[in-house]
């Protein structure tokens, strides 16, 4: 198969001409305009630190729509206890900064580079991306971050060095989110951490007819510090 390499210009293929694997362009940088337009399309970049920047529209896409969030009886036990204290947007750089260092089953590296933590900071600090924190008394123990356009939001990482800290970040993220009429949460690709709470594997044609409908919704730009 041939494939797309990008150059300066701001463009990407259809995610029809992905590959089996998902892979639908290479190169081209991580701008805040190009990392817009990758979500816009229905793309996303992940790559290692050896490889050039690939750019992915998997199909089929596994998603969560917020109202279908499910929260098992021992989850709900856990959040009336109170055991964590939950934030949005006060501590960005460390939450990826965890998910990057974070060691995960079957994983010798990470796919966070140094680019892209600056990449999707400057994407933070430009309004569209978001963080969640999970604390245990004053110790960060959870988080997770993504990208936010119209009414979807794209999830890119989530990390935990407790029990359940992620999960109580994911869960008071999405419930957020319903409140706010978000119709779709972009997972990417299938993990069983989500779909336990209700992540679903969606045809990608079906993926970008409703990423089309969510991206005519108004942005909601940040900070959300004052969501939670």
């Amino acid at each position: 198969m041939a494939y797309y390499f990008l150059d300066e210009q701001l463009y990407f293929p259809p995610v029809s001409d992905a590959d089996e694997y998902g892979i639908v362009a290479i190169g081209g940088d991580l701008s805040i305009n190009r990392l817009l337009l990758a979500y816009q399309s229905g793309i996303f970049p992940w790559f290692s630190e050896a490889e050039p920047i690939l750019w992915w529209a998997p199909d089929p896409r596994f998603v969560l729509y917020p109202k279908q969030l499910k929260v098992s009886k021992s989850m709900k036990q856990i959040l009336r206890r109170g055991q964590f204290r939950v934030t949005i947007d006060t501590q960005f750089r460390k939450v990826i900064q965890n998910c990057q260092t974070t060691p995960r089953s079957g994983q010798s590296g990470t796919w966070i580079t140094k680019d892209m933590q600056e990449a999707y900071m400057a994407l933070h600090e430009s309004g569209f991306a978001h963080s969640v924190e999970v604390w245990e008394a004053d110790r960060l123990v959870g988080g997770l971050y993504g990208v936010s356009l119209g009414s979807c939001f794209f999830g890119e990482s989530m990390f935990s060095h407790v029990s359940n800290a992620s999960k109580t970040g994911f869960i008071s993220l999405v419930k957020k989110l319903e409140e706010l009429n978000f119709s779709l949460i972009d997972c990417q690709v299938h993990t069983r951490h989500l779909e336990s709470l209700g992540a679903e594997l969606l045809p990608r044609n079906q993926f970008m007819l409703e990423l089309k409908e969510a991206l005519r919704q108004s942005t909601h730009p940040g900070p959300w510090t004052h969501w939670l």
